[in-house]
């Protein structure tokens, strides 16, 4: 697996949004093509979406585009885990933003995963959720140092295991999912393309084509892609601390969003990462 540089990269990512559009076609009803890519101004946050130890507490702070942060305070509860969410929206922080089938698009955000307390797992990251679940489908890093991807829809990757990549809490890691709906078909499923930026090195997953939905469940939906409607967002999930309090933290910001119409939500964050480690 070859790294790319910057000015590689987003050339590749405006020919395949131009190639997408020459092939994909049908009823653009939010599950087929030709179809909508949303523009996000805002994000919202959805705390104790998993909720086992209610008495920990929970604060965010949303300045999107500038950044958000979730902490999980004093979990000291007995089995499971509290698990809060936040996703990318086009109402001003409404809703979330129903991406379709269709969309294309780029989409990442520099995380900070912190803790301190009882030897719990915690892990953070970003989020493609899936119609059926608003905290499923992560790109995850972990206080064990597990880097992967995984869950929802997403095609499984481990940065720590073609890699040998491994996350340290505390300290900043960039971490990016490109999306091409290329034709919604068995011969031409919807792909990602997973990136990592840390310790001023960039890593690249190959491109991963989706899976076919459940037949059962899924063709409203639609069946070789992420599933309308998806929603790109970030998560912070901590397990309880038996007894003992657990605090976690995370920190969002420098994000990137690129869609057929849409520009980065900080302009200087490109700049910012080649220079973030030097």
């Amino acid at each position: 697996m070859r790294r790319i540089g910057y000015n590689s990269l987003a050339a590749m990512v405006l020919a395949v949004g131009l190639l997408t559009s020459a092939i994909a076609f049908a009823q653009g009803d939010g599950r087929t093509c030709p179809g909508n890519t949303p523009t996000p101004n805002g994000a919202i946050v959805t705390t104790r979406v998993f909720n086992d130890c209610p008495t920990s507490i929970v604060s965010s702070s949303n300045l999107y585009p500038a950044s958000i942060t979730i902490d999980d305070v004093g979990n000291d509860c007995f089995g499971g885990a509290n698990r809060h969410v936040w996703h990318l929206s086009d109402d001003g922080g409404q809703t979330a933003a129903k991406f379709e089938n269709c969309s294309h698009y780029r989409f990442g955000a520099h995380v900070v995963l912190t803790h301190s307390g009882a030897p719990v797992n915690f892990e953070a990251g970003l989020l493609l959720s899936p119609w059926w679940s608003i905290a499923d489908g992560q790109f995850m890093i972990n206080g064990s140092g597990e880097i992967a991807c995984f869950g929802g829809r997403l095609p499984f990757y481990s940065f720590t295991v073609n890699y040998g990549l491994h996350y340290v809490p505390g300290t900043n890691i960039y971490l990016e999912y490109t999306y091409n709906p290329r034709g919604l078909s068995s011969a031409l499923p919807a792909t990602i393309l997973y990136h990592v930026f840390y310790n001023g090195q960039n890593y690249y997953s190959p491109y991963l084509a989706f899976d076919q939905g459940t037949a059962t469940e899924d063709p409203p939906h639609g069946l070789w892609g992420e599933l309308y409607p998806a929603s790109p967002g970030g998560y912070l999930h901590g397990n309880n601390g038996q007894g003992v309090a657990s605090d976690v933290h995370a920190t969002w910001d420098g994000f990137q969003f690129e869609g057929p119409s849409a520009t980065p939500a900080q302009s200087a964050t490109w700049g910012r990462m080649k220079t973030l480690y030097r």
